[in-house]
């Protein structure tokens, strides 16, 4: 009977043990659920936070572009206040210039034409002096200074001309196209230099020619016995106009 009673269903130690299994199952279960609630919350978190940093990093790359945008409007209008100033400075530097040569002193050329009509200065004759001669003369001295021209007052030195003649003849020369005078500052006065247009054309440079009194002129030819070529006479000419061309510009 003794032992009926000890492994008996309704023994008190053994419905208390079945009742702390059963405790400590459901306890179990609870710490699982807590755990993954747990998990959940710290995903849920995590996924917060990334969508924040990520809202964070949009709001500093459009920081970012709003500064460059910013940077390249205030860059461009840096460049166009430059450019205003530069125009600015510009117009002040041509207005001073403008002033500067009105305040210039006159040359005596300027102050002629001012004084003499076109028809003056077209029919200037100096007395005793052939006109075409000394035409002529100019020309070829300032042509041998080709594009560098020549000082007007070394000019009518060499020509022996007064400085009245000698203006009134480069004004005539110049309306009539032969030259072309370039105002410059020669040794802190205001002066002219003669260039060259075109050497009137004139027979004197022609009149010793060979050709015009060869004898066999009928049977020169450029591929003849007798040619241009070969011709001594049009040689000794030729080399004789240069040495007198020499000396007339000496």
């Amino acid at each position: 009977m003794a032992q009926e009673k000890k492994y008996s269903s309704s023994d008190p130690v053994s419905e208390n043990k079945k009742s702390i299994a059963k405790k400590a199952e459901q306890l179990e279960k609870k710490i699982r659920n807590l755990k993954m609630e747990l998990e959940q919350k710290t995903s849920t978190k995590q996924k917060k936070k990334k969508i924040v940093a990520k809202k964070e990093e949009k709001k500093i790359v459009a920081k970012k572009e709003e500064k460059k945008i910013v940077s390249k409007k205030e860059e461009k209008k840096k460049k166009e206040a430059k450019k205003e100033e530069k125009k600015i400075v510009s117009k002040k530097e041509e207005k001073k210039k403008k002033e500067a040569k009105k305040e210039e002193k006159k040359t005596y050329e300027e102050e002629l034409e001012e004084q003499l009509t076109d028809e003056e200065i077209a029919n200037f004759q100096i007395e005793k002096t052939d006109m075409e001669k000394l035409t002529n003369k100019v020309c070829e001295i300032v042509a041998t200074y080709e594009t560098d021209g020549l000082l007007q007052s070394e000019l009518w030195k060499k020509l022996k001309l007064t400085s009245r003649d000698g203006s009134r003849l480069a004004l005539k020369l110049e309306r009539m196209g032969i030259i072309s005078r370039e105002k410059i500052l020669e040794k802190g006065r205001w002066t002219y230099k003669l260039i060259i247009k075109k050497t009137p054309v004139s027979t004197k440079s022609i009149e010793d020619a060979p050709c015009l009194t060869c004898p066999v002129e009928q049977k020169c030819s450029l591929e003849g016995e007798i040619s241009p070529r070969t011709c001594q006479l049009i040689e000794d000419w030729v080399l004789i106009e240069i040495t007198k061309s020499k000396k007339k510009v000496q």
